[in-house]
Order: C-alpha cells, then sequence, then structure tokens
C-alpha cells in the first residue's frame, strides 16, 4: 500500500489516499518517485479543461529511483535513476514517421489503462500515463529515460514538463535567434523556464509579463531584462519596451484568449507568437482577414515544447552541468502529498512558480 493523490471525478477535490500497485508486467517498470513537480496541466485534468479516464491518479512531471522491471525491459534496472516521460512516442504513427514524436496519435492511449486499485478495490487510471503524485508508480518502459549524469535526482523532475516545454517553445517552435527580442507571457513554472531558454538563446531583450507585481524578482533571476504587469495596455507597453516595433517572438504560457491575443498584438510586423499554455473550448481568439495580410505575423501552437526528450535532455543536461540553465531556480515551494490542493489553489491565484512535491 503505497499514498497517492487520487481524483475521485472530474471537478472533485483531490483526496490523498491509499492505493495498491500491482507489479510490473512485461515491458513496465516500477519507480519510487524522489520528486514531482505540480503542473497547471494538472490543475487542467481535474477541472476538466484535459479529458482523461477518472478516477485517476494524478501527476505527469516527475523523477525517481527504478524499483525493479518486468520481463522484455533492458535501458533501465533497478537503482538507475529515471525521469517520467509522460507523453512517450509509438514511433509508427504518421506524425511519428515524419519525426514529430511531440504530436504522437498515440501518446496518450496508456491514460486508458487500469493502474492501480483503492483499498476498496475500486480501479485507478493513470491521469497522464505515469501518476507521478505517488510514492510509487508503474509506467510503460518507454515512459521512462535515464535521468543524465550531474543532474539532482530531485531537481530532475522538472526535466520531464515545464524545462522540456520552456526549452522547446523558444528552441523548437519560435527559434529564437541571437540578438532578437522576446516576451513570455505567465511567469509560472513553464514561464520561469522559458526565460531561461530565452536568456541562453541570446536574446537581447527579454519582456516577463504576469498578472502579479510580486514575481518580478524570480523573472528577472531566470533572465528578463524588463517585467510588465499585465493590463489593458501590455501590448502597447511592450512596443515601448522595443523602440515602438515590438517584440520578435512572444511566448504565451497561459492558456488564455485575451492573453494570446496580447502575445500576438505585442510582436513586430512579421513576429511569431508561440502558445504554450492550455485553454478551454470556451476561450475563442479572433482575428480579422486584413490584419492578418497587414502584420504578415505568425501563430503556432506548441506540444510538449516539440520536444523529443530522448535528444533534448542530454542537451539540457550540458547546460545544467556547465551552470547555464538552474533548475532549482524553477522551484518556489517544496511540498508534500497533502500540500497539493494548495498549491493548486496558489496557480488558480496566480502566486509563486513551480511547488515541487518532494517525497
Amino acid at each position: 500500500m503505497i499514498r497517492a493523490a487520487v481524483l475521485p471525478a472530474v471537478g472533485s477535490p483531490l483526496e490523498i489516499t491509499g492505493i495498491e500497485l500491482p507489479e510490473p508486467g512485461p515491458g513496465q517498470v516500477r519507480v519510487r518517485l524522489a520528486a514531482a513537480g505540480v503542473c497547471h496541466s494538472d490543475l487542467s485534468l481535474s477541472n476538466g479543461t484535459m479529458r482523461v479516464p477518472v478516477p485517476a491518479v494524478l501527476g505527469h512531471e516527475g523523477a525517481g529511483t527504478v524499483v525493479s522491471v518486468g520481463e522484455g525491459v533492458t535501458h533501465v534496472a533497478p537503482g538507475d535513476g529515471v525521469v517520467l516521460n509522460w507523453a512517450p512516442s509509438c514511433g509508427s504513427c504518421h506524425p511519428c514517421s515524419l519525426g514529430e514524436v511531440w504530436l504522437c496519435a498515440n501518446a496518450l492511449t496508456g491514460t486508458a489503462n487500469v493502474h492501480a486499485r483503492t483499498e476498496d478495490g475500486t480501479e485507478l487510471h493513470p491521469g497522464l500515463n505515469v501518476a507521478a503524485f505517488a510514492e510509487e508508480t508503474v509506467v510503460a518502459a518507454n515512459c521512462v529515460l535515464p535521468v543524465p549524469d550531474g543532474v539532482p535526482l530531485t531537481d530532475a523532475a522538472l526535466l520531464g514538463c515545464a524545462v522540456l516545454t520552456g526549452w522547446g517553445a523558444v528552441h523548437h517552435s519560435a527559434r529564437v535567434r541571437e540578438g532578437e527580442t522576446v516576451a513570455v507571457f505567465g511567469v509560472g513554472g513553464v514561464g520561469l523556464a522559458t526565460l531561461q531558454a530565452a536568456r541562453i538563446a541570446g536574446a537581447s531583450t527579454i519582456v516577463a509579463v504576469d498578472v502579479s507585481p510580486e514575481k518580478e524578482a524570480l523573472a528577472r533571476a531566470a533572465g528578463a531584462t524588463e517585467y510588465v504587469v499585465a493590463s489593458e495596455t501590455t501590448a502597447k507597453e511592450i512596443r515601448k519596451l522595443t523602440g515602438g516595433q515590438g517584440v520578435d517572438v512572444a511566448v504565451e504560457c497561459v492558456g488564455r484568449a485575451v492573453t494570446i491575443r496580447t502575445a500576438w498584438d505585442s510582436t513586430r510586423r512579421g513576429g511569431r507568437t508561440t502558445v504554450v499554455g492550455i485553454g478551454g473550448k470556451d476561450q475563442q481568439v479572433s482575428f480579422n482577414a486584413l490584419e492578418i495580410f497587414h502584420w504578415g505575423r505568425t501563430l503556432a501552437g506548441c506540444v510538449y515544447g516539440n520536444s523529443n526528450p530522448a535528444e533534448d535532455l542530454p542537451v539540457l543536461a550540458d547546460h545544467i552541468r556547465a551552470g547555464r540553465l538552474d533548475l532549482g531556480a524553477l522551484v518556489t515551494e517544496r511540498i508534500t502529498l497533502d500540500g497539493i490542493p494548495g498549491a493548486f489553489e496558489n496557480m488558480l491565484a496566480g502566486k509563486g512558480g513551480r511547488a515541487l512535491v518532494v517525497f
């Protein structure tokens, strides 16, 4: 029996309770969690913005130590440190055949599986494949990647979502070039990782935008050269900070229609906007045909940073070891499993960066 954070039904409060995990079967790995990040996507799962089978064990950003492996697993062994990969690619669907593994059509099929059971026998699903809000988890072998040398196991949890997403938004989706100007909307865990990625890319002016004035110090420590408290005049303020032109690149990490529209309005003519935030179906963004022609801007979605974790983790590890990427700087609160509901409340209130569950 282990403890886990269970979502009984969409819209219900999380329950911290005991669950029974099976032993790993063929092609599976059992992992003892060292840490798990509390991501806005977990909140989106709990309130129904994103849909997965329930009841479920939430949590998708984690790292830990392999306890045991099932038949056929050879790339990791008991005692190895691993990062959980919540969106493993199948390698055979159409997007995977194009090399776009982040769009794998089968990445989330594992959420329909029975992952564990409660004490009364209720079947539980893994919220986003890996069920990281638990002391231990059993996952498919393609959901674990070895922790790179020199990366602390607890901090490595952040590589599983926030860092890969922020890094990829800058380097894969927006393709920020040295000397370009960048605006990042939303200074949460992903936003802080995006700011660090923009700094590493050599952006000249980096504008952080958030509703909370209290996040300025966090943003500047991550690489922001300017800070704007979100308002109706945000786009105008950003243009003023960039000689009247607007930024070359805007990265939206919030997932709200008004923020996406403001990010678009903040870019120069020919600028690029990358949307990382996950919004609901009710968040409708409007553009008129003339402005699309006149401004010549591009608007792109970005899934999991458009990243290939197997290729990107070694690159990120190099930056970590060299001191260019600071994983610990993303964490503003270290909590236990019982603190997850409070972390959800802080996210709704726009407080802090990444809360990290430390086991």
